[in-house]
C-alpha cells in the first residue's frame, strides 16, 4: 500500500498537471484522462504537498535536506495515506535519481540483489539511486539486514516507510543508519483544503457542511481515502450540483463510517464501552466493541483503550488483566482483521467479569497533584546514590538499611520519603481479588514499622 500527499491550490476546475517522466525504475506518469483521482493531483513539488509541516516547513529536517542537495537514507513513519510513497518519489525527482520500488509485503531477496544491480549500473553512469521499500517492516532480520552494506557504502539512498513504530520494527542496524521522521495524518483543515482542491479538479458536486464532515471525518486523516471516496461518490452523484449527508450515506452505504470518527457520537461509544467494562457487564461491553469495529474504528485504538481501561479500573485487582490487553493488542497486530478481533473480544470480556479497583489510578492522581503544588524537597542522605569516594565522604548513603538483610526482607520503621513529609497514604488497596491480599501486607509492614517506631 502506497502513500500520498496532494497539492493545495490550483485553477478552479483544472486537472491538475502530470509529473514528467520519472528516470528508470521510477512510475510512469499516469495519463491524466483515465489517471485515479489521487494519482492526478500527486504533488510535483514540495510546495505543493498538503500537512507535514513539522518535516516541511522552513528549515525543518525534509526542506533542509531537499534543500541541501544531500540526500540522507531514512524512516517514514506514519499512518496510511499521509504521503510517504510521495515524499520519497519528490526527493527522488528532485535529486535526479534513479528510483526503486520494492514492496516488503511482495518482494524478496531476489528484488534487493536486482535494485543493488540496477544502482551500480546507474553508479557507473554516474547518476544516484533511492530504493524505496514500502511496508519496510515485513522485511525480516535477514532481509533488513541485506541492505547494509549497501547503504554504508553509498550506492544508494535508502527510504523505508512503516506504518510500525519503527524502534520495534525494524533492525537496530539499519535504524542506526537511517533518520526517522515521523509524519501526521492529515487534520480537519488539511482535509478539506484537499477536498476543495479535489472537487476543482473534478469539477464535481459540492458538499454541504455536514456531508463535508461526514466525508473528513470517514476518511480520518487518510489523504487517499478521502480522494478515492470522493472520486467514486462524485460518479454515483448524477449530475446533482450539491450532495447533502442522506445523500452521502445513500451513495456510500456500509462503506461509509457509521459516526463521524472525530464526533460526538464517536465518543459517547467508546464511553459506554468503558462504562460497560468498568460495570462489570460482559454482554455490554461486546455489543459496544462490536459496534465499533462494525462502525469501522481501527482496532489498534480499541487495542489502546482496552490496554487503559486494565490499569485505571482493574489494576493490581487483577494484574493479569493488564497481560492479557497487552497480548490481545498484540494478537490483532500480527493477525490483523478479521481474525485478530476475536483477542479483542476475548480481552473485553476478561476485563468485564475481572474485580475492579481503581486504587493505583486514583493513587497515582493523588501523588501528581501532591507534587504539583509541593516545592521540590531534598532526597535524604541515607537513600542518595554513593558511587564516588567522595559522595562517601561526603554522607551519601551513609545509615542506609540494606531490606534483604533484615529480617522477613524488610527494615521495618526505615523512612523512605523526604525529611519532615508525613506519609501521604496515596495508595489504599480495596477489598477486591488480589488487593484483598496486598491490604493484609501492607496492614502488617505498618503495623511492623509502628512498633518499631516505639521501640526507639
Amino acid at each position: 500500500m502506497t502513500d500520498e500527499l496532494f497539492p493545495d491550490e490550483a485553477p478552479a476546475g483544472a486537472v491538475p498537471p502530470q509529473p514528467a517522466p520519472r528516470a528508470q525504475g521510477a512510475a510512469a506518469a499516469s495519463d491524466p484522462t483515465d489517471a485515479p483521482l489521487a494519482e492526478r493531483l500527486r504533488p510535483r513539488t514540495l510546495d505543493e504537498v498538503i500537512g507535514q509541516s513539522q518535516l516541511l516547513g522552513p528549515g525543518k529536517p525534509l526542506r533542509a535536506a531537499f534543500e541541501s542537495g544531500r540526500p540522507h537514507s531514512m524512516i517514514l513513519w506514519g499512518p496510511p495515506g499521509v504521503g510517504k510513497t510521495t515524499l520519497a518519489r519528490l526527493m527522488a525527482d528532485g535529486f535526479e535519481a534513479q528510483f526503486i520500488t520494492i514492496s516488503a509485503v511482495l518482494g524478496g531477496v531476489k528484488d534487493i540483489r536486482e535494485a543493488v544491480e540496477q544502482a551500480q549500473a546507474a553508479r557507473r553512469q554516474g547518476r544516484r539511486t533511492i530504493v524505496f521499500v514500502d511496508e519496510v517492516h515485513r522485511f525480516n532480520k535477514a532481509q533488513q539486514d541485506a541492505f547494509l552494506p549497501h547503504v554504508e557504502s553509498g550506492l544508494f539512498t535508502f527510504i523505508g516507510a512503516t506504518t510500525e513504530n519503527p524502534s520495534f520494527e525494524v533492525n537496530s542496524a539499519l535504524l542506526s543508519r537511517a533518520t526517522v521522521h515521523v509524519l501526521k495524518s492529515l487534520d480537519e483543515a488539511e482535509m478539506a483544503q484537499l477536498l476543495g482542491r479535489a472537487a476543482a479538479a473534478l469539477q464535481g458536486p459540492a458538499l454541504s457542511d455536514a456531508a463535508r464532515a461526514r466525508l473528513i471525518g470517514y476518511a480520518d486523516g487518510d489523504a487517499r481515502r478521502l480522494l478515492n471516496t470522493y472520486e467514486n461518490l462524485a460518479r454515483m452523484a448524477g449530475g446533482a450540483a450539491e450532495i447533502d449527508e442522506a445523500q452521502l450515506e445513500r451513495s456510500l452505504g456500509e462503506q461509509l463510517r457509521r459516526y463521524d470518527k472525530g464526533g460526538e457520537q464517536f465518543y459517547d461509544t467508546i464511553s459506554a464501552l468503558h462504562k460497560s467494562v468498568r460495570g462489570s457487564d460482559p454482554d455490554a461491553a461486546l455489543y459496544w466493541l462490536v459496534r465499533m469495529l462494525d462502525g469501522g474504528v481501527d482496532a489498534r485504538y480499541l487495542s489502546r483503550r482496552l490496554i487503559r481501561m486494565a490499569a485505571e479500573d482493574i489494576g493490581l485487582a487483577d494484574p493479569r488483566a493488564l497481560r492479557l490487553a497487552l497480548d490481545a493488542a498484540e494478537t490483532y497486530e500480527r493477525l490483523g482483521s478479521p481474525e485478530g478481533e476475536l483477542a479483542l473480544a476475548q480481552a473485553v470480556v476478561y476485563l468485564a467479569v475481572a474485580p475492579k479497583s481503581n486504587a493505583v489510578y486514583a493513587a497515582f492522581n493523588a501523588a501528581r497533584a501532591f507534587v504539583k503544588k509541593d516545592g521540590t524537597r531534598p532526597v535524604p542522605m541515607h537513600l542518595r546514590n554513593a558511587p564516588t569516594r567522595l559522595m562517601k565522604e561526603l554522607g551519601h548513603g551513609q545509615g542506609y538499611r540494606y531490606a534483604h538483610d533484615e529480617a522477613g526482607g524488610f527494615a521495618a520503621g526505615e523512612s523512605y520519603l523526604p525529611e519532615g513529609m508525613a506519609p501521604p497514604g496515596f495508595y489504599e488497596p480495596v477489598a477486591r481479588g488480589l488487593e484483598i491480599r496486598i491490604g493484609e501486607k501492607l496492614a502488617e509492614l505498618r503495623e511492623l514499622n509502628r512498633r518499631a517506631g516505639e521501640s526507639r
